[in-house]
């Protein structure tokens, strides 16, 4: 992976707002990634500093491992769950692609 992409994957994650969630997917399309594997590996290893906690599983759920850390985040944020699941039809960010960006953002 090449720093260009590792940086927008990171831009995008950082650009959705507070009470909006978004999909590793969603953030893969956006940013250009390969895969919603190589934005989470991003996050994983580079998204300390990122609110990571927005970004969530295509099904609205959290990975297992941060579960209660991550609801409890959204939670502050007004981003209730319905028991372990967020539902996206009401908290998903939604972009416009900028056909500039191969599907970027903004």
């Amino acid at each position: 992976m090449d720093d260009e992409l590792h940086e927008r994957v990171r831009e995008v994650i950082a650009g959705v707002p507070a009470g909006k969630v978004s999909t590793y997917g969603d953030i893969a399309a956006i940013s250009g990634a390969p895969s919603p594997r190589l934005v989470g590996r991003i996050l994983a290893e580079d998204g300390h500093d990122l609110p990571w906690h927005r970004i969530l599983r295509a099904d609205g759920t959290p990975a297992p491992h941060l579960l209660h850390e991550q609801l409890e985040l959204l939670r502050t944020e007004g981003v209730l769950a319905d028991g372990q699941r967020v539902d996206m039809k009401t908290y998903r960010w939604q972009t416009e692609p900028d056909p500039e960006t191969e599907g970027g953002l903004w």
